[in-house]
């Protein structure tokens, strides 16, 4: 996974800034962390709603993705509901247990979050995008935004566009 980057910590400096400026429309926002170490992103059976977005290859690179849903689920009240985004791997390639090229199986987030007791109740093929190959010299952040390969190929991973990524809806059973 690459660092960081400036661009990303300014993203979430404006985030904040808008939820804060939205306040009053919003209610009381309460962000948490979650990582080693930090497995309780809210008290058990408070949050209606949790969402992650291209996190889990994070969370398999290290080491805590079946921590991170049960955490979710724990957080969440019954009936409530787990967002996954995240960038969506080959069917016919083994998923290999630290996502190192950013990419995870459907069917193996599927497995993830039913083994941490979540019910798939939808996906979308919103974020869908078939010119992605998924074999690219490194990983997913080949593609736009990241462009990791630089100035080379640029225009071609330009018109490729960003990684396919799948968007499933679980649900906590009531």
């Amino acid at each position: 996974m690459p660092p960081s980057t400036d661009a990303e910590n300014a993203g979430v400096v404006r985030f904040r800034a808008r939820i804060a400026a939205e306040k009053a429309r919003l209610g009381t926002i309460h962000e948490s962390t979650l990582g080693p170490g930090h497995f309780e992103v809210a008290p058990p059976g408070s949050a209606d709603l949790v969402l992650t977005f291209r996190n889990l290859h994070n969370w398999m690179d290290e080491g805590y993705a079946e921590k991170a849903l049960a955490a979710c689920f724990t957080a969440l009240k019954p009936g409530g509901i787990l967002g996954i985004e995240e960038h969506r791997g080959r069917n016919d390639v083994p998923q290999d247990p630290k996502a190192e090229s950013g990419y995870v199986r459907q069917d193996y987030v599927v497995a993830l979050a039913k083994k941490a007791g979540f019910v798939l109740v939808e996906s979308s093929e919103i974020n869908a995008n078939p010119r992605d190959t998924k074999d690219w010299p490194k990983g997913v952040w080949t593609l736009p935004p990241s462009l990791a390969m630089g100035d080379k190929d640029r225009d071609k991973y330009i018109a490729i566009g960003e990684g396919d990524n799948m968007v499933l809806k679980f649900q906590k059973p009531r």
